[in-house]
């Protein structure tokens, strides 16, 4: 619900701030004062091209802010939060448009958005009946969902399963369609891992086995060298020349330890130094009995070095395929079991799949079925009930039809194509909305239809104290009606206005009086603007005032005679607005 909008620099407008009740507002005012621009700037907060020459004579910029209800509307707010935009505190945001340097950009709750953002969010919240713009079921799509709204909740609870089993089952048929397109490529990712996983487990790798034998290889490449090293330090530790002559290091050792141990007893100091030595003699003792065990152990083995090489070379061929090291190809060899097993399942999948989707064909037949018994028996109902509104809008001989078809094919919507077509008088053969009839009528015919719409029972049923209003603007809607039709205009936008936000421009006294709130929208010469304003220095400069009280029978009694001080005019205007109170 659009609760105000603030106008800056638009056309005539130099700075208006029009407030907008909850319920019916009128927008009234003398011919030429610029009315439409209110509606123009409402314009641009649904994201309507912006142009240029709509500045303001004299003013290097225009704006248009607009405050609108969002609380309680999940895609608005989604949206919103989207484009980076705050919600106020009181469930409000804020839509800017401004006009500079021939350039147009919009906000939205602060954030600056493209213009198609605005338009977005307009649709679940703005609905515009205009000269340019009369229908909101322009198309089959839009009118099979008034008539789905008019059916009721528990229509909307059948088409709401049929949707989720549409869904599901288009969700299936992709997999489906996927599954089948991809079913040569998974025979060949099969035939490839069964490949692997087959020479994996004949090569039968163990983990860190590489690495092992690569040490391996190194020692055994090396016997020689190893084996004269290991001997020297061998006879450099606990060696001794044939005849025994030569002292080795555990003999020296040996000696140092005697030496400080016979004169240990006189200092305590070489006491421990003597015990020092003594763990070094048992050191070298340890580590020529291993130099010598290693020396023993070592042999020249050009067979098991054949062997080792052999093994790594089916080793690498392996790390070449599936992994730099062997632990990265087991781990390659356990996912590829997991992946075969995944592809093996896939025939099974595809065969259940196939089965749901049989058992939800099933279903939406059934589903559809009820849809379509609903849909034609609402249509009856929603022609009579637009039909009726009609003849009390100066349109007697007018009638709609409501005509539901099947289609070839169901769709996401059930199998029916519903078409609205207009009867313009007796006699006049059926023609789609918007065709064969005036901008003025095709206004009645959609306020006909938004009444039936709102007053409905479904329509009733759904609505809480909480739902959220829309706003619908009617442009013209008066155009070419008259005395008793006029007040039955006032009266079903005065109905309307009970459960949506309506907003009218009208130029009659009729629809005016049932407004809940009235705006006038006055014109005056502006001798401010210089030389821009053209010859004379003077631009026409418009605002608009809430008219109550005296101040609105004045505008009542203008709209009926041409003149707010005719006594009679104003007797005229309080009759009107006391019947509007009983009409109500």
């Amino acid at each position: 619900m659009l609760e105000e909008i603030a106008i800056e620099n638009l056309g005539v407008i130099r700075s208006a701030r029009v407030p907008l009740s909850d319920g019916l507002t009128v927008i009234t005012g003398e011919t030429g004062a610029g009315k439409t621009m209110v509606l123009t700037g409402l314009n641009l907060l649904m994201g309507a091209k912006a142009d240029p020459q709509s500045v303001r004579p004299g003013a290097s910029s225009a704006a248009v802010e607009g405050r609108v209800r969002v609380s309680g509307r999940d895609a608005v707010l989604d949206r919103v939060d989207e484009a980076g935009g705050e919600v106020e505190d009181d469930g409000t945001v804020v839509i800017l448009r401004t006009i500079a340097d021939g350039r147009s950009r919009a906000h939205l709750g602060g954030r600056a958005v493209p213009q198609g953002v605005l338009a977005e969010i307009a649709e679940d919240l703005f609905t515009v009946h205009g000269q340019s713009d009369q229908l909101r079921l322009r198309t089959s799509a839009k009118q099979r969902d008034a008539l789905d709204t008019f059916v009721g909740p528990a229509h909307q609870r059948v088409l709401a399963a049929y949707r989720a089993a549409w869904s599901e089952r288009g969700g299936l048929l992709t997999e489906i369609a996927d599954l089948e397109a991809r079913s040569a490529e998974r025979s060949r990712e099969v035939e490839l891992l069964r490949i692997g996983l087959e020479e994996i487990e004949r090569v039968d790798p163990q983990s860190g086995e590489d690495a092992d034998l690569q040490a391996l290889i190194e020692r055994l490449s090396n016997a020689e060298a190893l084996r004269t090293a290991a001997t020297e330090a061998h006879e450099a530790v606990a060696g001794e020349d044939a005849d025994g002559a030569r002292e080795n290091a555990i003999a020296l050792v040996e000696r140092a330890r005697r030496a400080l141990d016979s004169a240990a007893h006189s200092d305590a100091a070489l006491g421990a130094l003597a015990t020092r030595f003594a763990e070094v003699g048992y050191l070298l003792s340890d580590v020529a009995t291993d130099v010598a065990a290693y020396v023993d152990d070592l042999q020249a083995d050009p067979a098991g070095l054949e062997t080792a090489h052999n093994r790594m070379a089916e080793l690498n061929a392996l790390t070449r395929s599936y992994g730099e090291t062997i632990d990265e190809v087991l781990q390659w060899a356990s996912d590829a079991g997991l992946r075969l097993l995944d592809l093996d399942d896939g025939g099974d999948r595809l065969s259940s799949m196939r089965d749901r989707v049989a058992e939800l064909d099933g279903e939406l037949g059934r589903l559809a079925e009820i849809l379509t018994a609903e849909r034609t028996r609402g249509a009856s109902d929603l022609a009579e009930a637009v039909t009726n509104e009609l003849h009390g809008l100066a349109m007697g001989g007018a009638h709609l039809v409501v005509r539901v078809e099947r289609l070839d094919q169901p769709g996401p919507f059930g199998a029916d194509q519903v078409t609205f077509l207009l009867v313009p008088h007796p006699g006049a053969p059926e023609r789609p909305l918007g065709k064969g009839a005036s901008g003025g009528e095709l206004s009645r015919v959609m306020l006909a239809l938004e009444v039936a719409l709102a007053t409905s029972g479904g329509a009733a049923a759904a609505r809480t104290a909480d739902t959220p209003r829309s706003t619908f603007v009617f442009d013209e809607v008066d155009a070419g009606v008259g005395g008793r039709a006029a007040v039955e205009v006032g009266r079903r936008l005065a109905q309307l206005g009970r459960s949506t936000q309506v907003v009218v421009v009208t130029h009659l006294a009729q629809v005016a009086a049932f407004a809940d709130a009235h705006l006038v929208v006055t014109k005056s010469s502006d001798g401010d603007a210089g030389s821009d304003a053209g010859d004379g220095g003077m631009i026409t400069v418009t605002g608009v005032r809430e008219v109550t009280a005296d101040a609105r029978v004045r505008e009542l009694a203008r709209m009926l005679s041409g003149q707010d001080d005719s006594e009679t005019a104003r007797t005229h205007a309080l009759e009107l607005l006391e019947s509007s109170v009983v009409g109500r």
